[in-house]
């Protein structure tokens, strides 16, 4: 009898995370005006719910803004990460406009990769990496 079993799945990648926000037009205003993400959807859905997506530019996955469920908080550690080409550049752009980020970039030395945390509007925890 073997002790490994073999499972095959047709996914193929992330889609949506879901981030809770107190607010979606203020959590828009965040991702869009200083993150530079575009917004994927905003639309009606359920009795009177409302479905908005973000996303960086060009990315496939997206995040849904929406309201937590009853008894569930905003400002939870998302354990996201995000993939910047010049962390230096992006962490000093946040900082400028006011961004709840670290007040320095984590360098751990090889192999682990330069990064920084940092919050949304209602306090949810997101790291920037700049993959090698």
């Amino acid at each position: 009898m073997s002790d490994t079993t073999t499972t095959k799945t047709h996914i193929a990648q992330v889609g949506t995370v879901i981030v809770p926000v107190g607010e979606q037009d203020r959590a828009l205003e965040f991702y869009l005006g200083k993150l530079g993400f575009e917004k994927r959807a905003d639309m009606p859905f359920g009795k009177g719910d409302r479905w908005v997506e973000v996303a960086p530019p060009g990315a496939a996955t997206t995040l849904a803004l929406i309201p937590p469920r009853e008894g569930e908080p905003t400002g939870i550690d998302t354990h996201v990460s995000f993939n910047t080409t010049d962390i230096e550049a992006d962490h000093a752009a946040l900082l400028a406009q006011g961004v709840d980020a670290d007040a320095e970039i984590m360098r751990m030395g090889a192999p682990v990769p330069p990064m920084f945390f940092f919050r949304d509007a209602d306090g949810n925890r997101f790291f920037i990496v700049q993959p090698s």
